[in-house]
């Protein structure tokens, strides 16, 4: 009578295959984990970012509208007769325009359009809708302020010192770079209106709105 000799496989003959299983889904899981956490965060930055330098021209617009005693004296706000662009603009001491600015200073156009300027890109970037075109409007004040400061110069017309700290990369040119980072990154969706905003038939239309 024949013997037929059957080889017994261990149960555990297929555990180093599904430890190596594990150890990948565990892996891919890690990944997609740490993905997502870095989004978030970068979303959230973004976020804060937008909320901060929003800020920064919101309150500017009030302060000049009530004179809350910081920029802006008490007494001196656009509400009771002061001009926000007066006492800024003739005060310019150097640069290419600097005859330029002081004809504007105090005109009425200039109120009303600086004011409605701080306004608008600072409601819209805090809300975090229209970012784009507040984006676009921050950068065009940022440079006219630029230039009104005009930190490449050593001196003033004057031949007194400007006290320029850097002669092209000064606190203008960071709330420039700043509106145009949160516009492009579409930071108007964490802590903002944007995804409502981008709804709007007219938005969904004109994509440059956003």
């Amino acid at each position: 009578m024949a013997v037929h000799e059957h080889s017994h496989r261990s149960p555990g003959f297929h555990l180093p295959a599904l430890r190596r299983h594990w150890a990948r889904s565990l892996a891919a899981g890690s990944g997609v984990s740490a993905r997502a956490d870095t989004h978030t965060a970068r979303e959230f930055a973004l976020a804060s970012l937008r909320l901060l330098t929003g800020f920064v021209f919101l309150w500017a617009f009030l302060d000049k509208v009530f004179g809350l005693g910081y920029a802006t004296a008490s007494g001196k706000g656009w509400i009771d007769g002061g001009s926000p662009t007066k006492g800024f603009l003739s005060s310019v001491a150097a640069g290419p325009m600097e005859s330029t600015f002081h004809a504007w200073a105090g005109a009425g156009w200039a109120d009303w359009l600086f004011m409605l300027g701080l306004l608008g890109i600072g409601a819209a970037v805090v809300a975090g809708v229209a970012l784009r075109p507040a984006a676009l409007a921050g950068t065009a004040m940022m440079a006219l302020m630029w230039l009104a400061e005009w930190p490449p110069a050593r001196q003033l017309s004057d031949g007194s010192p400007s006290m320029s700290t850097n002669p092209f990369a000064d606190y203008h040119v960071i709330y420039a770079v700043a509106l145009i980072a949160v516009a492009a990154a579409g930071a108007g969706t964490t802590w903002g209106l944007g995804r409502l905003w981008a709804r709007l038939p007219v938005v969904r239309d004109h994509a440059w709105l956003r």
